[in-house]
């Protein structure tokens, strides 16, 4: 597939994450997919597998910011892995508003996302 494929893909994933639209960003994901979020208990923040595990990864997201934004998303493509940029904005469960800048590395295959491994900066103070 070309960059342009991915780009448009990464854009309409980025789209569907702002909308919290579940089942418009599982559809771009394979069946196997992985979501390794920026927070959890591991080195590698918590890890989703398959797309019903996924499924509750991202609601989790959804229940602990209802009006997370992934802001200004900019993509780049190289071979068959991606990054997307953004800036986070959300209101915390605590009611602090929270800014911050992150990225996603994407793994593609057969034309969707097989990984989604987010990170975010934590600010302090």
């Amino acid at each position: 597939m070309t960059k342009t494929i991915f780009i448009a893909l990464l854009d309409d994933f980025a789209a569907a994450w702002n909308r919290h639209d579940t089942d418009a960003i599982l559809s771009m994901m394979t069946e196997d997919c992985v979501f390794e979020a920026s927070r959890g208990p591991n080195v590698k923040g918590t890890i989703y597998t398959g797309q019903d595990d996924v499924r509750r990864g991202i609601e989790e997201v959804f229940a602990t910011f209802p009006d997370a934004q992934w802001n200004g998303p900019r993509h780049f493509i190289s071979g068959d892995r991606g990054v997307s940029e953004w800036i986070f904005t959300a209101t915390g469960p605590d009611g602090t508003p929270v800014e911050v800048q992150g990225c996603d590395i994407f793994t593609f295959r057969d034309g969707k996302i097989v990984i989604k491994n987010s990170y975010r900066k934590q600010r302090t103070g």
